[in-house]
Order: C-alpha cells, then sequence, then structure tokens
C-alpha cells in the first residue's frame, strides 16, 4: 500500500550557482558521501546534484514533513540496488519518520524515478508499505 509520494523538479543552472558561490560546504551539507562519489565520477556532475537534490524535495514531501521535524537533507541519500534501480536510504530523522508511517508487521520500500532533460531534473518518490513474509512454519 502506497504510504507516501512526493516529487520536485530542479534547475540545475540553479544548483550550478550555488557550487559556484559555495562549493563543498553546500556540498557536504546536503549530499551523502555515496552521492558526492558518484557526482564526482561523472562527466557532468552538476546534473548528478541536480537529480540527488529533487530526489531529497521528493522524498522530503513523501514523508510529509519537508525539510523540518527532524528531516535533514543528508538523512535521505539517493543510492543504487545491485540492479541499478535508484532508491533511498534513510537514517536519523527522515529514518524515524518513516518507521512512524508504516503499519504493524509491514517493512518501507521506496522507489524513486529520477530524470533530467537539461536544464531541468525531475524525481518522483513512492514509499510503499509492504507486509513481512510470514514467518515460516514448525511442522514436525
Amino acid at each position: 500500500m502506497m504510504i507516501g509520494l512526493g516529487s520536485d523538479l530542479c534547475d540545475a543552472r540553479r544548483i550550478a550557482k550555488t557550487l559556484e558561490r559555495y562549493g563543498d560546504r553546500f556540498i557536504n551539507r546536503i549530499f551523502t558521501p555515496a552521492e558526492r562519489a558518484k557526482a564526482e565520477r561523472r562527466a557532468n556532475a552538476t546534473e548528478t546534484y541536480a537529480k540527488r537534490f529533487a530526489a531529497k524535495e521528493a522524498c522530503a514531501k513523501a514523508l510529509g514533513t519537508g525539510m523540518r521535524a527532524g528531516v535533514f537533507w543528508r538523512d535521505m541519500g539517493v543510492v543504487n540496488l545491485p540492479s541499478g534501480r535508484p532508491t533511498m536510504k534513510l537514517t536519523g530523522g527522515a529514518l524515524k519518520r518513516l518507521q512512524s508511517m508504516l503499519p504493524p508487521g509491514h517493512e518501507a520500500r521506496i522507489d524513486v524515478s529520477l530524470t533530467d532533460e537539461g536544464p531541468l531534473a525531475q524525481a518522483i518518490v513512492i514509499i510503499s508499505a509492504v507486509p513481512l513474509p510470514a514467518p515460516p512454519s514448525d511442522s514436525r
């Protein structure tokens, strides 16, 4: 069952201006070490940062908090599963909020869609509550 939905549109030119003005101060405040490493491996790091910035905004909306109520930028990081599919890894206040949204007997699944058509970057985040697998029965 879906328990949260968020979307965001980000202008990469705005991110570029912020990077020019604040550089590492901005990067270290907003992005996780994994996100920074991924962006720096890319030919156009600015677009990568813009997509991840949009994903964080979309995730905060899906959590229903925005950037308040103990949810901070680095509490939400875009990571890729082994298949390549993007998802979000939540920590701190964002993880606490997510856990409070889950019904008993469920775990979270966070689906992320990232796209860009320069200079715009877009992210959509869907948070679902998925039933936990039933424990194995003791059949003797």
